[in-house]
């Protein structure tokens, strides 16, 4: 799969137009951005994980994809977690369709494949949305106090501007 040759920057033919001889040059850091983000967009995907299905943190998201390239072409494969409740099939293709398409506008290079390994699901965006609506009844419920506490003093100074009158 990967040689070692794959942290080389990819040396890309340049068109006619340009001056003989000249070409442009891609890291494998700058595909990886370009695949990561095009997997994030896509909606119901939780995040890239590792291949044992563990999610990656934000900034170790770099080990969920592997990008073997050669100086026209790419293929990728991603390892990612889907949130549950979405249908995992059309995740991975909206996945599969969204990283050739970016990849192939940014770099103009050709994508050969996409493999997408789903690895597992999130019950994080649910589970987000519970604890949400319990912080909530928390925060009503010191509301509620707060709106009794305030009638209550209001009541006693009103009863208080009525004793002082007579």
């Amino acid at each position: 799969m990967a040689s070692k040759k794959e942290n080389l920057p990819v040396r890309l033919k340049v068109s006619e137009d340009n001056e003989q001889g000249s070409s442009i040059t891609y890291a494998p850091e700058v595909l990886n951005i370009i695949a990561q983000t095009a997997v994030n967009e896509v909606d119901g995907v939780a995040g890239l994980s590792n291949s044992s299905g563990g999610l990656l943190r934000k900034n170790n998201t770099s080990k969920g994809l592997k990008i073997e390239q050669s100086p026209e072409e790419v293929s990728v494969e991603c390892y990612i977690v889907v949130e549950y409740d979405r249908p995992i099939q059309k995740v991975a293709q909206e996945v599969q369709e969204n990283v050739r398409k970016t990849v192939e506008s940014m770099t103009n290079m050709h994508v050969v494949r996409v493999d997408v390994h789903v690895t597992g699901v999130s019950f994080e965006k649910e589970n987000t949305v519970v604890a949400n609506a319990a912080q909530k009844a928390r925060l009503d419920g010191d509301k509620q106090d707060r709106i009794e506490a305030a009638e209550a003093e209001a009541l006693e100074g009103e009863e208080a501007d009525g004793q002082d009158r007579k």
